[in-house]
């Protein structure tokens, strides 16, 4: 079987290696640009998607250029913790959890893409633009703006905008609460994401990923993922938000760059399949930057997609079993996800609380984690004893 895969991201990186362990070994990759760089800021990467990444045999890897999440935090806009729970591990899961730089991981995966599959199978300056290929499957993971998608689907037009907008960066600087903590700070209005990327320096600084989310005051190019302005333009929002355990706007004033991202996704598809072309990952899926599952559900859509074609199953068995799992996080996403708690609590007490027991009792806190993990598909029992997408040999 021959497999032609558009875009060198996570998903395409990983859904070549997932074909190669499962004996599908006929695969390129195709990659629009002709300098493949370590691009971008940090992402989560949750436990069902580091489970893949270990079963790949990438868990040295992964270990050596990550930070293990040990705890999400959410905090109001004075520091007052509205919900905490361990992660990872910590939290009853076989896998971790991890906390990493987009573009290491990207390497990462393109350097045991090489190793495996061969130099040759990453091939830049190689945009895919049409649906005519000369393989038995051509996979579309060429991101939210998805070439192979647009000629699925012509008519379907730009990302749709939230009418919001990411600031991100990151900083050397000190851990802060556990070190390796994944912060959310905000209300209703805006919220700020801290969280280490990096194990630590030899000084001690660590590499924290950094983001404040807020309404535009203007509109923002929907294209342009890379982005930079200068602090100065959001700084002024969390000009106090200064905590015992962390000076937000110190950590952000100390970024050599910032980049202005549009939160965007795309309504679901009625299908992803058609005439020998599938769609996974950002092009199949793309959603919001809540409750960490971007890069998490396109390597999940890679093992399924390899386990599905090695097993004689076929692409309709894999869209069959994401399809419907991704439509409901892009719908959950869009409703802030477990993030909402933020938002309840400031609605609740605008000027924070004594106890927040009686602001947001600590049932309808678990429920609102424990449904969104049930949504995402990361349930610790679930998963746990889920069987794997590996291909016996």
């Amino acid at each position: 079987m021959r497999v032609i895969i558009a875009g060198a991201g996570i998903g395409g990186l990983t859904t070549a290696l997932s074909l190669h362990a499962a004996g599908i070994t006929d695969v390129v990759v195709h990659e629009s640009v002709k300098e493949i760089r370590p691009l971008g800021v940090g992402i989560n990467i949750l436990p069902h998607a580091v489970r893949e990444l270990i079963e790949l045999g990438l868990g040295d890897r992964l270990a050596r250029i990550g930070v293990p999440t040990g705890d999400l935090t959410f905090v109001n806009r004075y520091g007052q913790v509205i919900w905490s729970e361990p992660r990872g591990k910590a939290a009853g899961y076989t896998w971790p959890q991890y906390s990493i730089h987009r573009g290491r991981l990207q390497f990462m995966l393109l350097d045991a893409v090489r190793e495996r599959l061969g130099p040759d199978s990453v091939i830049t300056g190689s945009p895919v633009t049409s649906l005519d290929h000369d393989a038995d499957l051509l996979v579309g993971a060429d991101g939210v703006r998805s070439s192979v998608r647009a000629a699925m689907f012509p008519e379907e037009g730009e990302p749709l905008w939230s009418g919001e907008v990411l600031w991100r960066g990151t900083t050397y600087s000190k851990p802060f609460m556990t070190g390796r903590s994944m912060l959310m700070a905000g209300d209703d209005v805006q919220r700020v994401v801290v969280y280490p990327i990096a194990p630590p320096e030899p000084d001690g600084r660590v590499l924290i990923n950094w983001a404040i989310q807020r309404k535009a005051a203007e509109t923002v190019p929907r294209g342009d993922w890379n982005r930079r302005v200068e602090i100065g333009k959001f700084l002024h929002h969390v000009a106090d938000w200064r905590f015992e355990w962390l000076d937000i706007p110190g950590l952000i004033s100390g970024a050599e760059a910032v980049y202005e991202y549009p939160m965007v996704d795309r309504d679901p598809l009625p299908y992803w399949s058609k005439d020998g072309v599938t769609l996974l990952g950002d092009a199949a899926h793309p959603m919001y930057p809540t409750g960490s599952n971007g890069g998490t559900q396109s390597i999940i859509d890679a093992r399924v997609l390899a386990y599905a074609l090695a097993t004689g199953r076929g692409v309709e068995w894999y869209e069959e079993q994401r399809r419907p799992t991704t439509a409901q996080i892009v719908a959950s996403n869009r409703k802030d996800g477990p993030e909402v708690v933020l938002r309840m609590a400031h609605q609740r007490a605008p000027e924070g609380f004594d106890d927040i027991e009686d602001v947001m009792p600590l049932a309808e806190r678990e429920e609102i984690a424990t449904g969104y993990k049930k949504t995402a598909g990361f349930l610790p029992s679930v998963l746990n004893e889920r069987a794997s997408w590996s291909v016996p040999a």
